[in-house]
């Protein structure tokens, strides 16, 4: 009997270990060592809040907002802007009365589970994807952009096209921040994202809040008013009213306010290039820097030009 037990016990001890160890492993591949790491505190999609080690937090986000078969270096680079983007965010403290510092929308920075990586990229490529997102989190850990001693607005979006990028007074109003510059977008192909909307007379009129419209579109209904340095559009009238290109892009559903409008008697096409608000980082663009031999710190460096690169 005593025998019997004995064996019992050490089968028990047996298949815990099995099951500790794999499970240790993975705990190990996806997090690392964060246990010494700053808490974020995220609301997600349910309503919950989660303390995250921030490290641990940033590898959902980089899964999240760019995808994990870009080059190493562009990686790295959304890893340093998204970490740069959330010290701020604890810095601010801005929902502390939700008791929350980020949620996982555009609001502030997407950010995905593990439930949600495994599948978003299926069981065959789960290990391969997380591995090399973790990689360039732990590759610039504890690395920010900071300029002026200040951390920086990190902001990135996913193609500038065929213009420079923006600067965010341009975008968002608010005095001018010293390290955004119109730089080049540096994408292959800046037409990658060229897209077209179609609107009847009536849709248009609906979506933009005016009344039903009794008579055909003339192409003096719609006036270009003013654009960006970038060359984006910064004022339109349509139909009498004027509006921000801001507005349009997200009164239409539009990618981007780089567009351009053929007007017809009954119907409007709208023709966008690139995709995002269009400050700060192209993340196309620095995949293709990427593959131009860019190291990260120059793909930064080129986004956020006169900003530096320091440790937390």
């Amino acid at each position: 009997m005593k025998k019997k037990r004995e064996w019992l016990w050490l089968s028990l001890l047996a298949i815990i270990i099995i099951l500790l160890i794999p499970w240790s492993v993975m705990r190990w591949h996806k997090y690392g060592n964060f246990t010494n790491d700053k808490v974020i505190r995220v609301l997600t999609e349910d309503g919950k809040i989660l303390k995250l080690p921030l490290e641990e937090y940033l590898i959902g986000v980089v899964a999240a907002e760019m995808p994990a078969g870009f080059g190493e270096e562009a990686l790295k680079a959304q890893a340093v802007a998204a970490r740069t983007y959330a010290v701020k965010c604890l810095n601010k403290n801005l929902f502390k009365d939700e008791g929350y510092d980020v949620d996982t929308t555009v609001k502030t920075q997407a950010w995905l589970s593990d439930k949600q990586l495994r599948k978003k990229w299926g069981v065959l490529s789960y290990l391969s994807m997380l591995a090399k997102v973790k990689k360039s989190v732990e590759g610039t850990k504890g690395k920010v952009l900071v300029y002026d001693g200040k951390y920086v607005d990190a902001f990135y979006h996913s193609s500038s096209g065929r213009k420079t990028t923006e600067q965010p007074e341009e975008v968002w109003g608010g005095s001018a921040e010293g390290h955004f510059q119109n730089v080049v977008s540096g994408e292959e192909n800046p037409l990658r994202f060229k897209k077209q909307f179609s609107f009847s007379i009536n849709e248009l009129a609906e979506k933009l809040g005016q009344a039903e419209v009794q008579k055909g579109l003339k192409s003096g209904d719609i006036k270009l008013l003013s654009r960006t340095k970038a060359g984006r559009i910064r004022s339109i009238s349509i139909l009498g009213k004027t509006y921000l290109g801001t507005q349009i892009r997200t009164l239409l559903g539009l990618a981007s306010t780089d567009f351009e409008w053929l007007v017809k008697s009954d119907h409007i096409v709208f023709t966008t290039y690139g995709y995002g608000h269009a400050v700060g980082m192209s993340q196309y663009g620095a995949n293709d820097l990427a593959n131009r031999k860019y190291t990260y710190d120059r793909i930064l460096e080129h986004y956020y030009p006169s900003t530096q690169i320091k440790t937390i």
